[in-house]
């Protein structure tokens, strides 16, 4: 038997082994010490991207930043090349250091930005990032720029500038984790490929067609979207699917033209006030659509339900916090509201009001809708159970301005069209690429203790339809960036904790098979 001192010294020898072979160092976790030095390390590129300019409507920028980035990924051993989008190209990467007999996932990022208005942001330029802090009155207050290189750093500190979170920020994170992958020789468990969109804010509009045109080169076992905020609680988060939204306008016909309400009140029937009786027999006061079939097949199985209610939303608080008594019960609770389809009137308009109001009939009203799709409920579905509601109302609907012809035929006229929107999609939420995500999430060191919030079916609707039916694989959605980020609006920013956490989720995410 061996004594056990030379166990002792043996059992040591293993472990510098295994610590420094990179075949195993994958097991290893990095030290809040090393995430840190890896997050500084990545802050001057950081900076620089954020300083170009990257609304999709202007292409020299949106070509400025796709160059940017390829040399980024290109600095951490990836193969490049950019995919030519009418000016606009989209960046792939793919690590060279590929798995043999191990599945490959696409990330999907964006570059592009909301436009800015200068003159709403409490910065010089909303281009040029700054670094802020809470001052003891609670404001966020600019603090020199160094504080981001301390040694003790503060994770409350954020990063104010367009696209800071949405979604340059997550871009970064991905490309500081592969830097400490490569420095300390872990392993990626998967072969990594990565798409960074360049319209995404503008509603993806070409990521269909150039999916169809490199369908080769994107070919993966599934995808894993870094967009969006995560759970309000700040509890790490993962997304199975979204809903789809299709416009839709809805015109209610009066007389030829507006007419005094005292000589033909009581005799000309008015279409503001037809198109409010219409609107009401859509929807009960508890906001359940009366439409027939409309929320067509959907079913919540009670394992679905419970995870439903793990996110642990807390109703009161949103309901303080957007100003309401009580919600419409569609759902049972907040989670469970946002799986069915809804009917929501975005506008209105009929005659006008304020100073410019005359005392008349108007003659037409206008409805804009949007309807938030399902898988089980396609936009052609719920356009088509709308369609078939307004008939039953005594609606005669027809495709323009009606003629003489029809306003003497027709009590009641009206146009319903259809605009664009995108599809809704969804990944069950047991898919071996979701089980895949939830696990390495629970297992990234910052997350301990923590139970991710899964989220079945977000309400909000992003282009992922076109990307994933295109390729035609199972999706995920991975949000990075602190919930209170103001992405879409001013002041935009992104908190230091989230990167650093983000770095981590990255790296255990890549090295998990």
């Amino acid at each position: 038997m061996l004594g056990t001192k030379k166990l002792l010294t043996l059992l040591a020898l293993a472990g510098l082994f295994l610590s420094a072979n990179p075949l195993f160092a994958q097991s290893a976790n990095l030290s809040q010490e090393q995430v840190v030095k890896f997050a500084q390390q990545s802050f001057p590129e950081y900076l620089q991207l954020l300083n170009i300019p990257s609304d999709a409507a202007v292409p020299a920028d949106i070509q400025k930043t796709a160059e940017f980035i390829a040399s980024a990924f290109q600095k951490r051993g990836f193969a490049t090349e950019l995919l030519e989008n009418q000016g606009k190209p989209m960046v792939y990467a793919e690590f060279k250091k590929s798995v043999p007999g191990a599945k490959t996932v696409l990330f999907y990022m964006h570059m592009d930005s909301q436009p800015v208005v200068p003159s709403e942001w409490a910065q010089a330029d909303p281009w040029k990032p700054v670094i802020k802090s809470k001052n003891a009155a609670g404001k966020w207050v600019e603090v020199p720029q160094d504080k981001i290189f301390a040694q003790n750093l503060d994770p409350e500190l954020r990063f104010f500038g367009r696209s800071t979170s949405d979604d340059k920020g997550p871009i970064m994170m991905f490309l500081a984790a592969f830097d400490a992958m490569n420095t300390l020789g872990i392993q990626p468990g998967i072969n990594v490929k990565v798409i960074i969109d360049s319209e995404e804010e503008k509603g993806s509009p070409s990521i269909r067609a150039v999916v169809n045109a490199h369908q080769k080169l994107l070919k993966s076992d599934g995808i894993v979207i870094f967009d969006g905020p995560t759970h309000a609680s700040n509890r790490p988060t993962l997304i199975f699917g979204n809903r789809g939204n299709t416009r839709t306008t809805l015109t209610v016909y009066g007389p030829k033209a507006p007419l005094h309400s005292g000589h033909y009140g009581n005799y000309v029937p008015n279409p503001a006030m037809r198109l409010a009786q219409l609107l009401s027999s859509m929807k009960d006061e508890n906001g359940k659509v009366l439409v027939a079939d409309y929320y067509g097949n959907i079913s919540l199985s009670p394992e679905e339900k419970a995870i439903l209610l793990e996110t642990g939303d807390d109703e009161a608080a949103i309901r303080a916090r957007v100003g309401i008594a009580k919600a419409e019960t569609v759902g049972a609770n907040y989670q469970e509201a946002l799986q069915y389809p809804s009917l929501n009137i975005r506008g209105m308009a009929s005659a006008s009001i304020g100073a410019k109001a005359s005392n008349v009939v108007p003659h037409l009203a206008i409805a804009e809708l949007d309807l938030r799709t399902t898988p089980e409920t396609p936009p052609t579905y719920l356009f088509g159970k709308v369609t078939e509601h307004i008939q039953k109302q005594g609606y005669h609907l027809i495709s323009g301005e009606p003629t003489d012809e029809e306003r003497a035929k027709y009590d009641k006229l009206a146009t319903y069209k259809m605009g664009t929107g995108g599809k809704a999609v969804r990944t069950p939420m047991n898919d071996p690429l979701g089980v895949w995500a939830y696990t390495a999430m629970k297992n990234s060191p910052q997350n301990a203790g923590k139970t991710p919030v899964r989220i079945r079916m977000m309400g909000g609707s992003v282009p992922t339809d076109s990307l994933v039916e295109g390729l035609a694989v199972p999706f995920v959605i991975m949000p990075l960036v602190n919930g209170d980020n103001n992405q879409h609006s001013f002041d935009e920013n992104l908190r230091m904790g989230h990167y650093l956490d983000g770095i981590q989720t990255v790296v255990e995410l890549v090295k998990t098979p």
